[in-house]
């Protein structure tokens, strides 16, 4: 019953997916089809079940800070907040070979942690820095090529949603130390991108007219602080114990509003559509946690996650190759799928994998999964913010694959070493005393 359970749902899955139904739809069809024909359960009852652990999956406190979070990110989108960012980024990377390259990735790393949106963090920064790329002569498929992939970089250094939906569905990981996890490989992805950067530029011959002095430093460096400040905010909550993950979303909407009123980046007749834009953003997200709770019942029930483990063990017993064939399973996934059902689906599949049989450390394996299909974000064929990347500077994506290649090697590397150097994901964390 095992293996049939396993090819109902994920067979049907991929059907419908092929069809063009909704992801969200898909799998609570699929999941109502796993219990009444591989557990035998009547239809009606399997629609009540599917019903009930919608509910329930979606009655926790801790998924409030989802649509604040949401609502934060689109208030920073429209109030300006990234042309701040990217001229503080231009005076970091200013004396480095291809200052506006580095300057792109900074920037996509201030401003996509800020947003929590790679889509966003693309179309922001890529639409202020391509035409200025262009003007200084750097090759518009290049330039591009680092937006797009530095893009995803912002969901790993916090606050992110996506170790909110891990935290929820791994059965409670704690989200402060998530976030204090991220910072390290979100700085080795950008770091990495950075060194490709430097030496494709260095070969070109991509150099700064004007070296940053000092006082572009302090002075732009004063411009971006407020909006900076906001990651201490949250996280100086979160860890302080004065809020909780949810509570600091509330402050962070709140602090957002009140800087951009403050620059006059917005008025009030702009915050009905931002709130609309933000409200439709939060409806799919959480129909997808619910209807991914269903599927997690449904797989639970059916036992297919201690079939998969099985099928696995069976091939190996070397952890190192059980984890690279789980990261292979990432990587294809993350082609194709969305990080947020990707990993409401394979977290209840391959948590019990690494971390029971294993021993991963449950913060671990959620900085490693993100990481890895932060990848499919960047990559063909439905990777958000390379349809994006090339929108905003008008490149054709056969154009752009090329200079991306050595961008993807560099990422390659990077997930390598989380995934076999724990102490990158875990050294943050265990400083302030998780485990």
């Amino acid at each position: 019953m095992d293996w049939f359970a396993l090819s109902v749902l994920f067979g049907m899955f991929f059907v419908l997916i092929f069809l063009g139904l909704p992801v969200s739809f898909a799998i609570g069809l699929s999941s109502i089809a796993t219990l009444v024909f591989a557990a035998d359960i009547p239809l009606t009852s399997g629609l009540m079940t599917m019903a009930q652990k919608m509910a329930s999956g979606l009655d926790s406190f801790g998924l409030l800070a989802i649509p604040f979070f949401i609502l934060a990110g689109n208030i920073m989108n429209r109030g300006g907040l990234a042309i701040r960012l990217i001229n503080f980024a231009k005076v970091l990377g200013g004396r480095l070979p291809g200052p506006l390259l580095h300057c792109n990735v900074l920037a996509n790393m201030m401003f996509g942690a800020l947003s929590g949106s790679a889509v966003a963090s693309a179309a922001a920064v890529g639409g202020v820095m391509a035409p200025l790329q262009k003007k200084e002569g750097y090759d518009p498929a290049l330039s591009a090529a680092v937006n797009i992939a530095s893009a995803p970089v912002g969901l790993l250094i916090p606050p992110s949603n996506t170790f909110i939906v891990y935290s929820l569905v791994s059965g409670g990981t704690s989200v402060a130390a998530l976030f204090l996890a991220g910072y390290l490989p979100g700085i080795l992805w950008g770091g990495a991108l950075m060194l490709i950067a430097g030496l494709i530029a260095k070969k070109r011959g991509y150099v700064a007219d004007q070296k940053p002095t000092l006082k572009d430093f302090i002075f732009y460096g004063k411009a971006a602080i407020p909006s900076l400040m906001l990651i201490i905010i949250i996280m100086g909550g979160i860890l302080s114990g004065l809020c909780t993950p949810t509570e600091a979303s509330a402050i962070a909407v709140v602090y957002c509003l009140a800087l951009t009123f403050l620059y006059r980046d917005l008025s009030l007749k702009d915050l009905p559509s931002i709130i609309l834009e933000s409200a439709l953003v939060t409806s799919i997200v959480m129909l997808l946690i619910g209807v991914s709770m269903g599927m997690s019942y449904a797989m639970v029930f059916t036992d297919i996650p201690a079939t998969i483990s099985d099928g696995l063990l069976a091939i190996s017993d070397n952890p190192i190759i059980i984890l690279l064939i789980i990261n292979l399973v990432f990587l294809v996934v993350g082609f194709f799928m969305d990080m947020t059902p990707a990993i409401l689906i394979f977290t209840p599949i391959f948590y019990p994998i690494a971390v029971l049989e294993l021993g991963m450390n449950p913060i671990h394996f959620g900085v490693m999964m993100t990481f890895n299909l932060c990848l499919g974000i960047c990559t063909p064929p439905v990777g958000s913010s390379l349809f994006i990347g090339c929108s905003v500077a008008k490149v054709s994506i056969e154009k752009v694959i090329k200079p991306l290649l050595p961008l993807y090697g560099a990422i390659a590397v990077a997930l390598l070493l989380v995934i076999f150097v724990p102490e990158i994901s875990m050294f943050i964390p265990n400083l302030f005393g998780y485990e």
